[in-house]
């Protein structure tokens, strides 16, 4: 059961409402990636524009958030933990908007080779931001398990970064990718990357705000 009411409830619902947003834009941005390593340039185009778009209503939502906690929403000492939060969560979208417009713009030549690690690299950036949205759910009814939650995301997070390195290793050693392809693909895979981090900078503020909660 909630351990609020009134204006918080409503603060609840939004972040709610904020986090299934941004996991809308990383199940675009995923298929935008899948896409463009199967070379299909023009459905790839067009989940960039629903990234950008998902990433918009994110903002929207952001600041709705930050409306309603300077109205009145928790206790003055509390309003600027959930503020932070929000901006945290938002950075996620962010971080895939980034993404993809540097794919979509740069478009380097696919390793093909690459492509089931590449899609690996999102799948598991993906499903750290996933842990994240458990993590925050737990905080309205389970401290306990938000801290518990909040750990796994880091733990996700550390296995992303493996991903990553891995990856970026055999771009590298390739033979079949130019040194062009190879430094945006760099990048490409970097801002990849940014999401779990972003996740993971997100759930060190649930941690934060479980423990004070928790006392």
């Amino acid at each position: 059961m909630p351990i609020f009411g009134g204006k918080e409830s409503s603060v609840f619902e939004a972040i709610d409402e904020h986090l299934e947003v941004v996991s809308e834009s990383l199940v675009a941005f995923r298929e935008l990636v899948d896409a463009y390593l199967n070379g299909d340039f023009e459905r790839a185009r067009a989940f960039e524009r629903e990234v950008d778009q998902l990433e918009s209503k994110a903002d929207t939502l952001r600041r709705g958030i930050e409306t309603m906690l300077y109205e009145g929403a928790f206790l003055p000492a509390n309003r600027g933990d959930y503020v932070r939060l929000s901006e945290l969560i938002d950075q996620v979208a962010d971080a895939a908007e980034s993404a993809a417009h540097t794919l979509i713009l740069a478009k380097p030549k696919v390793p093909k080779e690459l492509r089931a690690e590449i899609l690996r690299l999102v799948e598991s950036a993906v499903e750290t931001y996933g842990v994240l949205v458990q993590a925050v759910n737990a905080m309205n009814s389970d401290v306990d398990r938000a801290i518990e939650l909040a750990k796994a995301v880091e733990d996700a997070e550390e296995i992303a970064d493996e991903v990553e390195y891995d990856v970026k290793g055999k771009v590298f050693e390739s033979e079949t990718v130019t040194t062009y392809a190879k430094l945006v693909w760099n990048q490409i895979l970097t801002k990849i990357g940014d999401i779990a981090d972003r996740a993971e900078d997100a759930s060190d503020q649930v941690m934060l705000m479980a423990i004070k909660r928790r006392g």
